[in-house]
């Protein structure tokens, strides 16, 4: 049985960066895994979060779920709060985990940043806490962007190194899975610098509640070069964008690339389609499919987010469905490592 886990942190204005990095993903996965998809609560509130404003987001993480289509039928839907499993079995890896692996990871350095005496111990231990969320599960497969190799290739440590500790094969070694053209989506001011909701300007991402005139104009005034677009020859043996490349024209592969995951096509029939080309026909092009992709998305997650009942409920299902998982496999964790269950 292949089984997939993934999350997104309720932390507010859902972009295209989370929609083609992660949601979009999480779609087509649905016909060939067992899929269980979470709201990251937990992790949000690393770093502090208003407590009002954090439910409306949970909800927000949700519609888009939704919206995207994720079916709650097929696919697990659930916040991470409401299943126990994930800070119990988190615990048991920060005890598995040693402090020299979480020292390395740059995620914390980059977040923590020159405040690191400052930052909370769960920022720190964060590592931990998605090791659980994954192995909760047993799952086979992560679906995850460059920004998180690093933290998986550690859950992957903890589940040989609690195996071998404890002499067991218990946990599986997960496996990561990177779809897509655009798994880097970056600003649309500046194509060196990731699309964030925390860039003080608006025009730089597009949000998923954007509406169609606001996906055109930002489009349209998205930063360019001169240059014409590039053919294919500029692509490396394998079909990718070589790094070099990427950064003489952050911006018009940035595009490129965010046009390629729209319209469902590989770097080479992009580069086909548009060699040569002027940045104005080809801007045409790119508002046409993300208009035609993102606008009902849009639209059916602001319908969502008026109807609170029925998210709760989908979340609340969707927990119980969850704990029902990983309930028995938490059991067994502690079965193997000697806790007394009288």
């Amino acid at each position: 049985m292949k089984r997939i886990f993934s999350g997104v942190q309720p932390t507010g204005n859902l972009h295209l960066g989370n929609y083609l990095g992660a949601i979009r993903n999480f779609v087509g996965l649905q016909d060939d895994y067992e899929c269980i998809y979470c709201v990251v609560d937990l992790h949000a509130i690393t770093v502090w979060q208003d407590p009002e404003a954090l439910r409306a987001q949970t909800r927000e993480v949700t519609a888009a779920y939704l919206a995207a289509g994720i079916d709650p039928k097929r696919s697990i839907i659930f916040n991470q709060s409401q299943v126990s499993a994930h800070a119990e079995l988190a615990w048991i890896f920060n005890c598995v985990i040693r402090m020299g692996w979480l020292n390395r990871m740059t995620q914390f350095k980059e977040k923590a940043g020159k405040h690191r005496e400052n930052a909370s111990a769960g920022l720190f231990v964060y590592p931990s806490l998605m090791a659980a969320d994954i192995l909760a599960y047993k799952a086979t497969h992560v679906p995850v962007g460059d920004d998180q190799k690093q933290h998986l290739e550690l859950t992957r440590d903890t589940a040989q190194k609690f195996n071998n500790d404890y002499g067991v094969e218990f946990f599986p070694i997960t496996e990561p899975l990177i779809l897509g053209a655009a798994t880097r989506v970056m600003s649309l001011r500046d194509g060196s610098k990731k699309m964030s909701k925390s860039d003080p300007s608006d025009m730089s991402r597009i949000n998923m509640t954007d509406d169609s005139d606001a996906i055109a104009q930002k489009i349209r005034r998205a930063t360019t070069d001169p240059e014409l677009l590039p053919g294919p020859e500029a692509l490396d043996a394998g079909g990718q964008v070589p790094e070099e490349r990427r950064k003489e024209r952050p911006e018009a592969w940035n595009l490129l690339g965010i046009y390629a995951a729209l319209s469902d096509q590989n770097w080479a029939q992009v580069l086909a389609e548009f060699e040569g080309s002027q940045f104005s026909s080809f801007k045409k092009a790119l508002t046409e499919v993300a208009v035609e992709k993102l606008g009902p998305i849009g639209a059916e997650m602001k319908r969502l987010q008026q109807d609170a009942a029925y998210v709760d409920g989908i979340l609340k299902e969707g927990a119980e469905r969850a704990n029902a998982v990983a309930l028995p496999i938490l059991r067994e964790v502690q079965e193997i490592v000697g806790f007394l269950r009288p």
